[in-house]
This record gives structure tokens, sequence and C-alpha cells, in this order.
């Protein structure tokens, strides 16, 4: 991964911030993107003082010009970009008549469209004659309903349908997709009020754990791809 330039948007989380310092261990110069700069910059901050190349943007993954605008600093500053992860998105786990529409409203808008918006932008200013890699998150909810997810797993559907519908137009491009469907990962996710759910975080996935997978994901051989890959915690981690 020496020099390669990895987005992670989302960077500020859990899982975005582990990937990113996995990554920036093995020589990638890593890109955290978030509404929240400052999140952002005290990881970018804890990868550069441990000899590490990180650099912080903020972007509203919903707006078109924040994110034309991150992506256009990214080109100009760094260069094409080589691996785009999509760590971002918000959750909502509630009885479906309880559910405000402007809450419904807003998970749809960053976690599928926002997930369009990026995705497209970013394919536009990725290396022409290099492999790059795309990682997504759809979740478990992307792959099984459980109660209270209508919307949540409705979102989560739309990744796994959008990109399975990418890897068909892509077939000739040298664009590898990852799909991760990841079971209960210890995150800031399940401290969301709207999140209502009684979990064990100490049973869970940890976002370490989780990086690992996804550089896996990214650094297959040449001529593989990781399509999907379903990762729970060894015990089941609602009560």
């Amino acid at each position: 991964m020496e020099n390669k330039i990895v987005l992670i948007v989302g960077g500020s989380g859990g899982i975005g911030s582990a990937t990113a310092k996995r990554f920036a261990k093995e020589g990638a110069r890593v890109v955290l993107a978030s509404r929240n700069k400052a999140n952002v910059e005290r990881v970018a901050k804890e990868i550069n003082d441990n000899g590490g190349e990180a650099f912080a943007i903020e972007v509203d993954a919903t707006n078109q010009s924040s994110v034309e605008k991150m992506t256009s600093e990214i080109v100009n500053q760094l260069g094409k970009i080589d691996v785009l992860v999509n760590a971002f998105g918000q959750g909502i786990i509630q009885p479906f008549m309880e559910i405000d529409p402007k809450d419904a409203k807003e998970i749809i808008d960053t976690n599928v469209y926002g997930t369009f918006l990026v995705t497209q932008t970013v394919m536009k200013n990725m290396k022409e004659d290099e492999t790059t890699s795309v990682v997504m998150f759809p979740g478990t909810m992307g792959k099984f309903v459980m109660k209270n997810a209508s919307v949540y797993a409705a979102s989560k559907f739309a990744i796994q349908g959008f990109t399975k519908a990418l890897i068909e137009e892509q077939r000739r491009g040298k664009t590898k997709f990852s799909l991760l469907y990841l079971g209960g990962v210890d995150t800031p996710f399940w401290d969301d009020e709207r999140v209502n759910m009684r979990v064990k975080k100490e049973m869970m996935l940890t976002p370490g754990e989780v990086a690992e997978a996804v550089f896996y994901a990214v650094n297959q051989p040449s001529g593989s791809v990781m399509n999907e890959m379903v990762i729970q915690p060894e015990s089941h981690q609602l009560v």
C-alpha cells in the first residue's frame, strides 16, 4: 500500500479511524473525511504522530458541491484516488409506526443518496491505469432483516443492490468492489438515541477486527476480488 491514496469517508467513527490507522501502517496516504472536521483531525494527528501520513477534510456526503470540493482537493493535492472506503452512515432501530418521517428521510438521504453521490464522484477521479477498490458496509441488515429495522434495513439493502449493479456495469473496468456484512460492532452507532436496542458492546466485533477485514479485501491478488464477506460476533450481542 506504499503511497496509495486511500479515502475513508466517515473517518471519525470507530471503523473509519481503525481502518485509517491500518492502512497508514502499511505506508498508504490516508485521507479521512467527515462532516465534523475536528474529529478526523484528531485521528489524522494521531496517525502522523506515529509516523504515518494522514490528512483530514470536511465533507457533507449528501451535498453535491461539498463532495465535489472534497474530491477535487484530494486530486489536486495528492493525486487520483486508489481506494474508497464508504464507512459513513446513520442508523435507526424503532417500531415502524413510531418513526418520525424526518428521521426516515435523513437516514435514506445519508445512507443511500450519500453513498451514490460519494461513489460516483470519487470513481470519476480514481486511477484509470491501475486496479482500484471500493469498499461498502451494507452490514447484516443489508442481508437479513429484523424487527424494528424497516427503514434502516431498506437503506442497507439499497447499498447491496447498488453495489451489485455497479459490479455488472464495471466488469471490464479495473475497480474491485467489496461488500462487508458486519454484525454488531462496538462503535458510537449504538449511542444514537434513534437506535433503540439493548446490546452488550463487550461481545461485539471491535473496529480493529473490521479494519483487518477491509485491509484483506483491498489487498487481494491482482487476479481476484473479495466480493462479499459476512462477519458476526462469536456470541449474539442482543439481550
